[in-house]
């Protein structure tokens, strides 16, 4: 892969939600708000009913911790749809680690890992609020397209539904260091 000119400062660790790692990730997810997530905050009830339903480890899902290699654990990475080809991306910063760019390492450490380990991935998708606009420049500036715009779909706690916004790369794109427009023209129609 031609994006990685230096030693990347971040690395994946397989998470074992239902063992060792347990405690920590309901520590984790309980103890950070994430304001552009469905839900941004969590009990600690509710995330232990998610481990146990298998949300972050079963034949489709796979959990890491994002290591820094100065600053140690920075947050979780969620694979999911991993019998598609098109695997989803659920990445959570944790709140201190926010604002820093950290968010740019840690997606082109997940992309990387992902297009280097699964073989049968040809494209790696992530969605976003619109207004997250943070994480929409980190998808672009990691030579991400942005290939949707779901008006009023992506539900609030307490207000109106707000847009969810769709960033993919291609696997081919990544390996070559290149971005693939979409075609948003409709001609004929």
């Amino acid at each position: 892969m031609t994006a990685a000119a230096t030693a990347p400062s971040i690395a994946l660790r397989r998470l074992a939600p239902r063992g060792a790692d347990r405690d920590h990730l309901l520590t984790f997810l309980t103890s950070n708000v994430f304001p552009f997530h469905v839900m941004s905050r969590r009990t600690t009830g509710e995330v232990a009913a998610s481990i146990d339903e298998g949300a972050f480890e079963n034949d489709e899902t796979r959990s890491f911790w994002l290591d820094h290699a100065e600053l140690g654990r920075i947050g979780l990475v969620r694979l999911e749809d991993l019998e598609d080809p098109t695997p989803l991306l659920d990445l959570r910063l944790a709140e201190e680690f926010r604002g820093r760019g950290l968010g740019a390492e840690a997606l082109r450490a997940v992309t990387r890992h992902v297009f280097e380990h699964l073989d049968e991935v040809t494209r790696f998708e992530g969605q976003t609020r619109e207004d997250n606009l943070a994480m929409r420049r980190t998808f672009v500036r990691c030579g991400w397209v942005k290939e949707a715009h779901y008006r009023e779909s992506w539900p609030v706690e307490g207000g109106a539904p707000l847009a969810s916004v769709a960033y993919a790369i291609l696997r081919r794109d990544w390996e070559s260091g290149t971005t693939t427009p979409v075609p948003w023209e409709e001609p004929g129609l």
